[in-house]
């Protein structure tokens, strides 16, 4: 893609390859990845994870260190959870450009 703009790569703004994270991200990803999401009904705004099941999954496929691979997916669940609240803003403010623009009133100054 850089080559057909005549853009040098910045390494900076390139996403990670997954093989640069140790296992143990792997794993969180994978867990996180399992658990449901958890919706707030009336404004539809995102909650994150719904941690319930999570001893479940840990048990099942045997995680060794929990308490790691449950910080790392919380950090990951927070930089989501942020993100998601950033797009429903983003959503929110074009329906509301949306809404005011299609009521047909104009507000006229008199001076």
């Amino acid at each position: 893609m850089c080559e057909q703009f005549g853009v040098e790569p910045d390494p900076q703004k390139m996403p990670l390859d997954p093989s640069v994270f140790p296992e143990e991200v792997h794993v969180a990803f994978f867990i996180l990845s399992l658990l449901p999401d958890r919706w707030e009904g009336m404004s539809g705004t995102y909650m994150g994870k719904d941690w319930n099941s999570a001893k479940f999954l840990y048990d099942m496929y045997e995680v060794d260190d929990p308490q790691t691979i449950t910080y790392l997916a919380k950090l990951y669940e927070g930089k989501l959870v942020g993100h998601r609240a950033e797009q429903q803003k983003q959503r929110n403010k074009q329906q509301q450009a949306k809404s005011s623009s299609s009521t047909g009133k104009h507000t006229v100054k008199r001076g």
